[in-house]
């Protein structure tokens, strides 16, 4: 019997402490609901749990990144629905104002409403913005904006270009006599006088023909009394040798206003429309002009047709166009552009890494008149020519004002894939980090239970072993 060491008080107090520490960090992990709560409770599922709470938190924004991207990208389609529903109302006024029965009062009405819509348009484009972000407005610095080529309504081939474009006449288009339509009026192709009576005077054998304005004449080498005269005799068949001729050789002479066709043996008929013309329009009939006066209001149309909208440098059609009946003719267009803002460019991270292919880039437009073309855009003249054109251009500005929608809408469904899917990396990783570091309480409850039960066993055996030593104090006595 010893009193130095009371082994068993030394024992059941060891235990007890055991147990204690124990019971210590089921309390613990019970009351914060972690089971994880330093990194001496499981170095290794703590350094993954905070990797994975890192991907967590960092989709848990990137989500958020991408709802802003979506409310950002309504909001400029929001206002560009309304630049489509104004440019839409801007058309319906140039093709009223492309009608002759209005008067220089009606289209001066329609122009005060195209200037005022086309203000509201560029009002839209300054003054839409999203978390101080202006999004219709474009971004740093500028850029050459080429205006779509048109071809004013001539009959023809265009064929645009970045910068330049080319509208081909076909061949036989401006031969003589031919119609032409050029700037909404009617013209026919015609011949100078004196050129149709050079070409009719080449006839040389007998049975060649001309038509003069419906009346038809044979050559014959073989006329007169002496039968060796040249001329023309009225009909078509040949004529008897030493008939009376009605028109000398020497002596035909197409007038203006002539309609001749001519025949020649072994060659096709040419058909002319004989003018005097003093600057290329036959002084009798405005409505006939020469083939190179048709190339000159065919340059000016393309010129007029391809300047709306240029408010940097002005469309020029290439000098030198000339006619040739077997080839046609071939107009070139310097296009004109507009000066306008580069496009508005911003990314939306959309991951929790540092990947770039975790953003999604914006790309928006300067969507004012500039950029769509309709700058300056003038329907007020005493023709209805500017109206037509118009139509041209604001079906261009639709058309530019469509694409950025579509690229916008396009942007905003990915976004939403994009958003459903980090969402649903959140919820999975969540639960796999939560089976990690969470507390299985009900588990836990087992554990603090027993380890209750074993603190109470404790005290009581500690209290016991405490009390054995007392048995030396009966020696003592």
């Amino acid at each position: 019997m010893v009193v130095q060491h009371n082994m068993q008080a030394a024992n059941a107090n060891r235990m007890l402490n055991v147990t204690t520490s124990a019971q210590s960090k089921s309390t613990e992990k019970l009351s914060s609901g972690y089971r994880i709560n330093r990194a001496a409770d499981d170095a290794a599922g703590l350094s993954i749990s905070e990797k994975m709470r890192k991907q967590i938190r960092g989709l848990d924004k990137a989500s958020s990144n991408a709802e802003d991207g979506v409310s950002s990208v309504q909001t400029a389609e929001g206002a560009l629905t309304e630049v489509h529903s104004m440019l839409q109302r801007m058309n319906e006024l140039a093709v009223q104002a492309a009608n002759g029965t209005n008067s220089d009062t009606d289209r001066g009405a329609i122009q005060d409403e195209i200037s005022q819509l086309t203000t509201e348009i560029d009002r839209v484009a300054e003054t839409t913005k999203f978390n101080e972000t202006y999004l219709l407005k474009g971004g740093d610095g500028t850029k050459k904006e080429y205006m779509t080529a048109h071809d004013a309504g001539l009959k023809g081939t265009l064929t645009d270009g970045a910068t330049t474009a080319t509208f081909k006449i076909a061949a036989g288009a401006l031969d003589s006599g031919k119609n032409v339509t050029i700037g909404g009026k009617e013209y026919s192709i015609g011949t100078a006088k004196d050129d149709v009576t050079a070409a009719v005077k080449k006839a040389s054998k007998d049975g060649d023909q001309v038509t003069v304005n419906g009346k038809t004449y044979t050559y014959t080498t073989k006329a007169g009394t002496a039968k060796d005269q040249e001329g023309w005799v009225a009909g078509s068949t040949a004529p008897a040798e030493g008939a009376t001729l009605d028109i000398k050789a020497a002596d035909f002479e197409a007038k203006d206003g002539d309609k001749i066709t001519l025949k020649l043996t072994g060659e096709e008929a040419v058909s002319y429309a004989a003018a005097d013309f003093t600057a290329g329009v036959s002084k009798s009939d405005s409505s006939v002009i020469s083939a190179d006066k048709a190339i000159e209001l065919i340059t000016n149309e393309l010129t007029a047709a391809n300047n709306i909208g240029t408010t940097g440098q002005a469309a020029t059609i290439a000098a030198g166009t000339t006619y040739d009946a077997a080839t046609g003719a071939t107009f070139t267009i310097n296009k004109g552009y507009a000066e306008v803002a580069d496009k508005l460019s911003f990314s939306l991270h959309v991951g929790s890494d540092a990947d770039m292919t975790n953003k999604i880039t914006v790309g928006i437009e300067t969507m004012n008149s500039s950029y769509l073309g309709i700058k300056g855009l003038n329907v007020n003249d005493d023709s209805g020519i500017a109206g037509t054109y118009a139509v041209d251009a604001i079906s261009d500005a639709l058309q530019k004002v469509s694409e950025q929608r579509s690229s916008l809408g396009a942007v905003q469904n990915r976004l939403e894939h994009t958003i459903d899917n980090l969402d649903n990396v959140v919820e999975n990783t969540t639960t796999a980090e939560s089976r990690i570091r969470d507390t299985d309480m009900a588990s836990e409850m087992v554990n603090y239970s027993k380890n209750n039960i074993l603190a109470q066993a404790g005290q009581s055996m500690l209290a016991q072993a405490n009390q054995s030593n007392q048995g030396v104090l009966s020696l003592l006595q």
